[in-house]
């Protein structure tokens, strides 16, 4: 399945993390002209990820 980018969810919590302005530049590309923040995005690439993750490696 591929990853696509879907308008914000709620519920949330506050969590600082660094990001390489490199990846902040392509993130914030990417959501362009989408109904999504950055935050969004990395929730959803995050539970893309945990979801697509190999059984072996969880």
């Amino acid at each position: 399945m591929a990853f696509q980018i879907k308008p914000d969810q709620k519920e949330t919590e506050n969590k600082t993390i660094r990001f390489p302005v490199l990846l902040i530049q392509q993130i914030e590309a990417a959501i362009q002209g989408k109904e999504t923040t950055f935050s969004g995005f990395v929730i959803q690439a995050c539970e893309y990820a945990l979801q697509n993750m190999d059984p072996n490696n969880k």
